[in-house]
């Protein structure tokens, strides 16, 4: 019987899957266009959208439906049919806060 070994996963933080109610607005190259959340973790995230962006484009991103502002610069990682898996590359000092509870809102609430 042949084991199938798994690879070790290359994130340094776990991905939460976000409800439906998590949006961003998100810009890149000229466009902008508003996406659902799919999941979230401190290093990136995954947006359903449809519109097609290159690897290595460079992505503004701002979280709608959240008390206080989360601003974040990300770089397109994956480009799936059903949307971006997007890294984070910064996220405004201030902002930072916002992000960190959010993703702990949420993973107690998957939990």
């Amino acid at each position: 019987m042949l084991k199938q070994t798994v690879p070790p996963s290359r994130r340094l933080s776990s991905c939460i899957t976000m409800p439906d109610d998590v949006w961003v607005i998100w810009s890149c190259g000229g466009c902008e266009d508003t996406a659902r959340v799919r999941d979230l973790s401190l290093e990136g995230l995954f947006i359903e959208t449809r519109s097609p962006s290159a690897i290595g484009a460079e992505v503004h991103l701002e979280f709608l439906n959240w008390k206080g502002q989360i601003r974040a610069e990300a770089v397109v990682r994956r480009v799936e049919p059903s949307g971006l898996g997007l890294k984070f590359t910064a996220i405004n000092d201030e902002d930072r806060p916002h992000m960190i509870s959010l993703i702990d809102r949420f993973r107690s609430w998957s939990e």
